[in-house]
C-alpha cells in the first residue's frame, strides 16, 4: 500500500489523494466499450486516451463558470452547512474520485474558513459492482474515528453509486463493527438517493465539463489486477504532461472567492426542501420508459442529466443525445461535441433532465 502522500496538482492542505499512481495503457473508446459490453473486460480495468479539449470547447467552459459559478458555490455553502450541523468534533471529508475530489476541496476550505471546524479531506475510489477501496477506508480510519466520516461528490445520475456506496459502507460495518455514515452529500441530487443534498435542480456544474485539468490532473480511478496488487490503493494515472492546462487550483480559488462574496451578503440562507421520494419515482419511471422506447436491456447505457450526458460524449461511444430545450445555454457543450463526434441529437420538450446521453450498443 502506497502511503506517501499523493495530492495530484492540488495544495497539500487541499487533500490526501489515495490512489495508487500507475501507467496503463490506452485502450481506444471503441475498443473499450465492446469489452465491457460484451463482459469480457470491467470498465474500471481500461482507460482511453485522455486529451486536452479544443479552444472552442475551453469557450464553452469559461462560459459555463461564468453561468454557473454562483449557483455552485451557493451549493457548496448549503452542503458545508448542512454537514457542520451533523457532525460534532473532526469533519473526515471522504470525496469520491474524481467528480467529488475539486467539491471536497472547496468544502474542506469553505468548513475551516466559514464554519471554524476542523477538517480533513481524503479522495478514494468507488467503483460500480467493485464497491469501496477498503485499504483506503482502513488508512482513514488508522487516522479518524469512523464517525468523523463523510462521504462527498458532485451529483446522482440514476443513484447507482450513492447505492454502491450504502452497500460497500454497510457490509464493511458490520464485518468491523464500526459505525461509518453510508449516506452520500452531493451538490445535486437528480435520483433522490443521496443523504443529503443542497439542491436537485439539473443545472450545469461545471466542474462536470472537464475531465483531469480540473481535477487535480487525475483520471477515473483504475481497478486491474495487473496493476494493483491486494494491498494498494485502487489506481489512477497522473497527466503531469497536462499541468500547463491545469485549471484545479484556479477553479478552487474562484468558487472560494464566490462564497467569500455570498457570505459578505449574505445571499445563501434559504435551504431548498428536496422530495427525494418523488425524485426516485421520477428517475424509475423514465428509466423504464426509456428502455422500452430504445429497446435497453442495460440500464448502465442510460445517462441522465447534464453531468452525466456530458461524461458519455467526453469518454464513452455515445449513441444519442436528447435534450430538452434547443436554446438552452447550459447545453451548448453538448450540442457542439455531439457534432464533434457526429452523433443524433434529439430535442423532447417533457424530458425531466436537461440532458440525457444514450451509450451505443456495440456488443
Amino acid at each position: 500500500m502506497s502511503t506517501a502522500l499523493f495530492t495530484g496538482s492540488y495544495h497539500v492542505n487541499d487533500v490526501q489523494i489515495l490512489l495508487k499512481v500507475i501507467d496503463v495503457p490506452d485502450t481506444s473508446v471503441e475498443e473499450k466499450e465492446r469489452r465491457i459490453q460484451q463482459e469480457q473486460r470491467h470498465y474500471s480495468e481500461m482507460l482511453s486516451h485522455e486529451s486536452l479539449p479544443s479552444a472552442q470547447y475551453m469557450q464553452l467552459f469559461h462560459q459555463a463558470m461564468q453561468d454557473n459559478q454562483m449557483q455552485m458555490a451557493k451549493d457548496c455553502l448549503c452542503l458545508a452547512q448542512k454537514i457542520s450541523e451533523r457532525r460534532v468534533g473532526e469533519i473526515v471529508l471522504v470525496s469520491l474520485a474524481r467528480a467529488g475530489t475539486p467539491v471536497g476541496v472547496v468544502l474542506k476550505h469553505t468548513l475551516s474558513q466559514y464554519f471554524q471546524r476542523e477538517v480533513s479531506h481524503y479522495s478514494i475510489s468507488i467503483i460500480r459492482d467493485r464497491g469501496i477501496d477498503e485499504n483506503a477506508l482502513n488508512y482513514i480510519l488508522a487516522r479518524h474515528k469512523d464517525s468523523s466520516i463523510v462521504f462527498v461528490d458532485g451529483w446522482t445520475g440514476k443513484g447507482v453509486i450513492a447505492r454502491e456506496l450504502k452497500q460497500s459502507i454497510n457490509g464493511f460495518n458490520q464485518r468491523y463493527a464500526l459505525h461509518i455514515d453510508s449516506g452520500l452529500y452531493v451538490l445535486v441530487d437528480l435520483a433522490g438517493v443521496a443523504a443529503v443534498a443542497a439542491s436537485a435542480e439539473d443545472y450545469l456544474i461545471p466542474s462536470s465539463i472537464l475531465n483531469a485539468t480540473l481535477s487535480g490532473l487525475i483520471s477515473r480511478s483504475v481497478l486491474n489486477a495487473d496493476y494493483i496488487y491486494a494491498q494498494d490503493f485502487h489506481g489512477c494515472v497522473f497527466y503531469q504532461q497536462f499541468a500547463e492546462a491545469d485549471l484545479s487550483q484556479w477553479f478552487v480559488a474562484e468558487l472560494l472567492g464566490c462564497i467569500e462574496q455570498l457570505k459578505l451578503s449574505r445571499g445563501h440562507n434559504k435551504p431548498v426542501e428536496i422530495d427525494c421520494i418523488a425524485l426516485q419515482q421520477q428517475s424509475k419511471a423514465f428509466i423504464t420508459r426509456l428502455k422500452q422506447q430504445y429497446r435497453i436491456s442495460d440500464e448502465n447505457r442510460i445517462k441522465p442529466g447534464i453531468g452525466e450526458a456530458t461524461r458519455v460524449l467526453l469518454r464513452r461511444v455515445p449513441d444519442l443525445v436528447i435534450l430538452r430545450d434547443k436554446n438552452d445555454a447550459a447545453v451548448t457543450h453538448l450540442s457542439i461535441l455531439a457534432k464533434e463526434k457526429q452523433v443524433s441529437i434529439l430535442y423532447q420538450a417533457d424530458l425531466p433532465y436537461r440532458a440525457v446521453s444514450l451509450i451505443k450498443d456495440v456488443s
